[in-house]
């Protein structure tokens, strides 16, 4: 237990530069004491004491914010950065060296017994108010940018952003890394918004050729009326605007 404990403490300083001194870490992280009454209420539901299992967590969460049920599956050195909020079905599995940030929920889409959470493989990492709903499937080094909604499996190394979730880079073309744990910004590349980007320069320059070539008509004395320039405007789109329908 005390081993598994020690691993605990160095896995937050691996990934909370804040982190100070042991008795700081051990005092002071609700995401660390979670995960201890976890192992706990864990034990109980195993060997079928599973009320005063729920009756314990219940407790935890009123203690540090964080609710993870008794039967959830957890790897070696997860760790709960800030915590507060954070959701953990039933039967959801969590992989070594996993980690999230506050907000953040593995939920279930459907009433029915059996697999309904979601399965995170290993060096997961997961963003601030983002949800993981029904049973797919994180990948290994998976990466999902904060307040994303994932419906759909995440592949190995991938990175995925918005709602729902859809994966983009985490680097822009300089190499530079733009991962946003806490929320999407601009740097992160979104293939919708690039894609959209691409339609709406391309319409510009059919527009100036038909301009141009209705201009050689009139030169020519070619009457050109029938030749109406639809009006195209994709600035509200590409400024996250829905627009009017």
């Amino acid at each position: 237990m005390f081993e598994r404990i020690k691993e605990d403490i160095k896995s937050v300083y691996h990934r909370d530069p804040s982190a100070r001194n042991n008795f700081e870490v051990l005092t002071l992280y609700p995401g660390l004491h979670a995960i201890w009454w976890y192992r706990l209420t864990n034990k109980l539901w195993r060997n079928n004491w599973k009320w005063l299992a729920r009756a314990i967590m219940t407790f935890a969460r009123f203690l540090t914010g964080i609710e993870i049920h008794p039967g959830a599956t957890i790897g070696r050195r997860f760790f709960i950065d800030h915590g507060l909020g954070v959701v953990i079905g039933e039967t959801a599995e969590i992989g070594d060296d996993c980690m999230l940030y506050h907000g953040v929920t593995l939920g279930g889409t459907s009433l029915e017994k059996g697999k309904r959470h979601p399965t995170l493989k290993n060096n997961v990492v997961i963003g601030a108010g983002a949800k993981i709903l029904g049973p797919i499937t994180l990948n290994d080094n998976a990466k999902v940018g904060g307040n994303a909604v994932v419906v759909k499996d995440v592949p190995v190394d991938a990175t995925v952003i918005g709602i729902p979730a859809r994966e983009a880079s985490e680097t822009d073309p300089k190499g530079k890394h733009n991962y946003q744990a806490f929320g999407v910004t601009s740097d992160q590349i979104d293939p919708l918004v690039v894609a959209l980007q691409n339609m709406y320069e391309h319409s510009n320059a059919l527009e100036a050729q038909l301009k141009a070539l209705k201009a050689q008509l009139k030169e020519k004395g070619i009457e050109s009326e029938d030749l109406e320039i639809p009006e195209l405007d994709c600035s509200s789109v590409l400024n996250g605007d829905s627009g009017k329908n």
